[in-house]
């Protein structure tokens, strides 16, 4: 049974702030609404301008996205410089302070566009993501191949759960669609990997053991659109199909799915087999470009 509690979604979408409610999750002392706020995209060379609308929602969490630099290199002295450049910055100081901060990366900020597990310098790549996150030193995370984590915050009234993906580490090839102006088509059913089997192993065990009244899950990369011909999880059918399913069957409340990569803002909806909800993927435009 889904216990009293409000969730509330901030979806930067360029200009616009959509969510699900308008009652900010602090304004009352034991408030049970948690204010979640995430964005993807985020260009160090652009100016962003919704830092200070991000502030004004006082969110209890700011999820990134993926592509929170845009380093796209070999060079891992880059992508540590960037980190610091986007770590220090003022709008970015000052939301740190605000609460937690957790989620994924995407191609730009692994440091190769559309990169997946052939990425030479992926391992460095991790090391230099966890720096930025602040995971210490000694924590599990450090040993273990992929930055997928997941985190569990208590409200008064219960709990949400945040699951996030790592879409590149382990991604295997995409397949070139050479019969279009769109740069990829689906791999044969059954030919690749998205998340690879460790992680899977792992999700699965996330959502079935999970007693959080939300499950959010994080992916860079959309899971439910999928006929633009750009990367999803539709290049991979099989996958696609694998997590929808995992979601219905699970038993895990309340799932919804944060992703970016498109530049663009969009809500897909699907109704699962198991669910008596539809799940929606909120897809959240640029922070800094469209």
């Amino acid at each position: 049974m889904m216990k009293n509690i409000g969730l509330t979604l901030l979806l930067i979408t360029g200009v616009v702030a959509c969510k699900t409610g308008r009652t900010r999750g602090r304004e009352k002392a034991g408030s049970s609404l948690f204010t979640v706020a995430f964005g993807s995209c985020n260009k160090l060379t652009l100016e962003n301008l919704l830092w200070d609308d991000i502030l004004a929602e006082n969110p209890d969490l700011w999820i990134w996205g993926g592509d929170n630099i845009y380093a796209d290199t070999d060079d891992i002295l880059v992508i540590q410089a960037k980190y610091k450049a986007l770590y220090t910055t003022m709008g970015y100081r000052k939301l740190r302070k605000k609460g937690p901060v957790t989620g994924t990366w995407d191609d730009h900020d692994y440091g190769l566009n559309d990169g997946g597990e052939a990425y030479p310098l992926k391992r460095q790549s991790q090391q230099a993501f966890l720096d930025f996150m602040g995971v210490r030193q000694d924590h599990p995370r450090r040993k273990r191949e992929g930055i997928y984590s997941a985190h569990e915050y208590e409200v008064p009234n219960g709990a949400v759960k945040v699951i996030a993906l790592d879409t590149r580490y382990f991604r295997t090839s995409l397949t070139p669609d050479t019969g279009t102006d769109t740069p990829y088509k689906p791999n044969a059913y059954g030919e690749g990997t998205v998340l690879g089997e460790a992680q899977w192993r792992w999700l699965e065990e996330q959502l079935h053991n999970s007693g959080a009244d939300f499950n959010v899950i994080v992916s860079s990369i959309q899971v439910l659109s999928n006929k633009h011909g750009f990367e999803s999880w539709g290049n991979f059918p099989h996958e696609r199909d694998r997590l929808i399913k995992l979601i219905g069957t699970s038993g895990a409340r309340g799932v919804m799915i944060l992703s970016g990569d498109r530049h663009i803002s969009e809500f897909s909806k699907s109704t699962p087999d198991g669910l008596d909800y539809p799940l929606i993927d909120f897809t959240s435009s640029g922070l800094t470009h469209a």
